[in-house]
């Protein structure tokens, strides 16, 4: 099946499968068979083209269906100051947008989003810790080194030769 551009597998349930385009979730794919009257255990292989038309009528436009507005995945946008609902990959594009927005115009979220710290105000003394050194890595000695049956026997190792410029003597400064 179909959707807005969305391969569907049509043995999927409804609601499963409506939560597989980008930018539904499960309660707002339930609202939409809920208006619609449309079983949803049912497989969504089993829709009419009507159906399907008018599955995409209203997540094309929520707000005229009869859905309320905090279902809205972008109230108040930037730019416009209208309610919109995006979808697929319209998401990722506008989240770039806004962080960039925020870098340029030098926020505290900005810097934040720069840095790469949390920007919600979330604790980051013991929580969010990602890369970086944490704990003690093992040293050269601590695991001998094994050796593969294919080398043979190793060649001694010559001795370190002494270094050329003499040591000064205990009294002598450096």
């Amino acid at each position: 099946m179909r959707i807005l551009g969305n391969d569907i597998p049509g043995e999927r349930k409804m609601v499963v499968g409506l939560t597989q385009i980008k930018g539904i979730g499960f309660n707002f794919a339930t609202s939409i068979l809920d208006i619609l009257k449309i079983n949803p255990n049912s497989n969504i292989g089993n829709l009419t083209d009507d159906n399907v038309q008018a599955i995409e009528k209203i997540i094309s436009d929520p707000l005229g269906s009869n859905i309320p507005r905090w279902f809205i995945n972008r109230r108040k946008d930037f730019e416009t100051g209208k309610d919109l609902h995006l979808l697929t990959s319209d998401i990722p594009f506008t989240l770039r947008n806004d962080i960039e927005r925020e870098r340029v115009t030098a926020s505290w979220r900005g810097y934040r989003h720069l840095s790469g710290l949390k920007v919600r105000g979330q604790r980051t003394r013991v929580a969010g810790r990602k890369g970086g050194a944490v704990g003690v890595a093992k040293g050269g000695m601590a695991a001998p080194a094994k050796k593969s049956s294919s080398d043979g026997p190793a060649a001694p190792v010559a001795p370190a030769a002494p270094s050329a410029a003499p040591k000064p003597a205990e009294g002598e400064k450096k």
